[in-house]
């Protein structure tokens, strides 16, 4: 399809989306939400893609949702049109693993739309702030409910409260990112990453996506069930047979996502 908002293309196994609006330093208007849950759910009905990369540019992954278009909204504007909600939701419900790959700004709807991925590889340059507070308003696409989670209710405090931004040193320290590489490299790291993902058997992928997603949203002893039983379920795959043979048998697998 032709968009005018983001950018996609298939790497091999890979899905790519990049955001695509220089001149606003890719901030996330409704046009670009909208295209980018129908990349997603391209790319999810395509059986050769196992795996997506969300990116930007070196410049901005984004420097958050498009100010011009919130400016005028009334209470009822918001809660009547769902803003902020549809479209977005697309993001959490890719049963294939998305990865977000930053770099520069990633700031108000750009980390919250990171943190929507299933994980975060951050650019040497990337920079992480909710910076709402300073506009009048406050994060409204999870900045208070899913940052508090990845770092902690100290850390969420003082981003959203300040509105202060984060280096990519720091958000892998607390745990916001999984991994911080060179800016020149961000976008090859975080499709090998996305290869080696989609190599693997497909139900288990999704299998420990979904169990992960349990532990985060769910009390242990109930996450701890949900993981037993999707284990106990890898055992009615061809995939899981074939991969401890291969094992025993010291050779690679091959998996044939079934």
């Amino acid at each position: 399809m032709n968009y005018e908002n983001i950018l996609t293309e298939t790497k091999g196994s890979v899905g790519v989306v990049v955001l695509n609006r220089p001149q606003a330093l890719n901030a996330l208007c409704d046009a670009m939400i909208k295209e980018i849950a129908s990349a997603l759910d391209a790319f999810e009905a395509d059986d050769a893609v196992g795996a997506i990369v969300i990116t930007g540019s070196d410049k901005a992954f984004a420097a958050g949702v498009d100010v011009s278009e919130m400016a005028n909204k009334t209470y009822a504007d918001s809660f009547m049109e769902d803003f902020i909600s549809k479209g977005w939701v697309h993001v959490t419900k890719c049963r294939k693993p998305v990865i977000a790959a930053v770099a520069g700004y990633v700031l108000g709807g750009g980390c919250e739309l990171a943190m929507m991925c299933d994980f975060i590889i951050a650019a040497d340059n990337a920079r992480f702030g909710q910076p709402e507070i300073t506009l009048g308003t406050m994060p409204c696409a999870g900045g208070t409910q899913r940052l508090a989670r990845f770092v902690g209710k100290s850390k969420a405090m003082d981003m959203c409260l300040t509105g202060r931004n984060m280096d990519a040193e720091e958000a892998e320290r607390i745990g916001l990112v999984s991994r911080v590489v060179p800016v020149v490299d961000i976008v090859d790291d975080a499709i090998k990453t996305a290869e080696r993902i989609a190599a693997m058997s497909r139900p288990v992928v999704m299998m420990i996506k979904e169990s992960i997603n349990s532990a985060y949203e769910t009390p242990l002893s109930e996450g701890l069930l949900a993981e037993r039983r999707m284990f106990y379920s890898t055992f009615a795959l061809n995939d899981q047979n074939e991969g401890m043979v291969a094992f025993i048998e010291k050779r690679p697998p091959e998996f044939s996502d079934s």
